[in-house]
């Protein structure tokens, strides 16, 4: 990998260095480097691009690295990803996709996440999404996961996309079984005339199930964002979603939540609020010395923790 990728790599996984346990990192198309171990497998798709992670029951303290880095301008590409957690599982994914495009074709990256969660699993998931480059290409990123969490079972998800991606449009959709959990953490801020779309569908299918969807967003100069969220009380359960953003300069955010409760035990809450950062906290800030630029972006820093 050259040193672009390795930065784009540190950038979406954390990596310095090839991580312990099971990992696959694809640059430019291709897979390039890939560890299993005795508990986790992984395998590439025959039919079509991507791979199968395979967490065989009982797995436990293990993590799985997948991450994506595009460095050739132009290339477009769409990878299905499939994972197949068994019972009494507790792991760590990490995903996201770091491009960088220095020409004027647009690069993009497109995939599907597939989770088949057993039961008493816990899996945490984060994915990061960056851009870098100065070429006129966009650098488009639409990634779409899909759920299935196993009775009992708890999935957490982290989204962090804070800089350099022109155009994304986010898919998430999960369908929880008897005691199963999702909490899903949204980071993203948008600056330029980027567009951002984030779109989540949670049915809560099964009894004692519950969701909490939080988005936290900053939206700068000229660009434009819009959050969906749809949760589906079909059962005995619980449902949460909440949705803030801070607008600046000429931008444009809409929020809008869904709730829909098909029995009479769902307890289903929705919230949004979108608003400028308060002229007090800036003041307050530049009195301890900082000038309003710094203030503005530790509170933005802040609000995006």
């Amino acid at each position: 990998m050259d040193e672009i990728q390795k930065t784009l790599l540190e950038q979406v996984a954390g990596l310095h260095e090839m991580p312990a346990g099971a990992y696959n990192i694809r640059a430019n198309g291709q897979s390039v480097e890939r560890s299993t171990t005795a508990h986790i497998d992984i395998v590439t798709k025959e039919d079509k691009q991507g791979i199968d992670i395979i967490i065989k029951p009982g797995t436990k303290k293990e993590s799985v690295h997948i991450p994506v880095v595009l460095s050739q301008s132009g290339l477009t590409e769409m990878v299905y990803n499939d994972f197949y957690v068994g019972d009494d599982c507790d792991v760590i994914i990490v995903a996201g996709c770091g491009i960088h495009n220095g020409g004027d074709s647009d690069s993009r990256h497109d995939g599907l996440h597939s989770f088949y969660i057993g039961k008493n699993s816990h899996v945490k998931y984060v994915e990061k999404h960056y851009g870098s480059g100065d070429g006129s290409g966009s650098r488009i990123m639409n990634p779409k996961t899909m759920v299935e969490v196993g009775e009992n079972s708890f999935m957490e998800m982290e989204t962090v996309q804070i800089k350099g991606v022109d155009s994304t449009k986010r898919f998430t959709g999960a369908k929880l079984a008897d005691g199963a959990r999702i909490v899903v953490t949204e980071k993203l801020m948008t600056h330029g005339s980027q567009v951002a779309e984030t779109s989540f569908q949670v049915d809560l299918d099964g009894k004692g199930s519950s969701a909490n969807i939080i988005s936290r967003s900053v939206a700068k100069d000229d660009s434009r964002q819009v959050f969906y969220s749809k949760i589906n009380g079909n059962n005995r359960c619980t449902g949460h979603s909440e949705c803030d953003g801070i607008i600046m300069d000429r931008a444009h955010i809409s929020a809008i939540p869904e709730i829909t409760a098909a029995n009479l035990d769902a307890e289903l809450i929705h919230e949004a609020a979108i608003g400028k950062i308060a002229g007090e906290q800036i003041t307050k800030l530049m009195t301890l010395g900082l000038t309003e630029a710094e203030a503005e972006a530790q509170i933005v820093n802040g609000f995006l923790k």
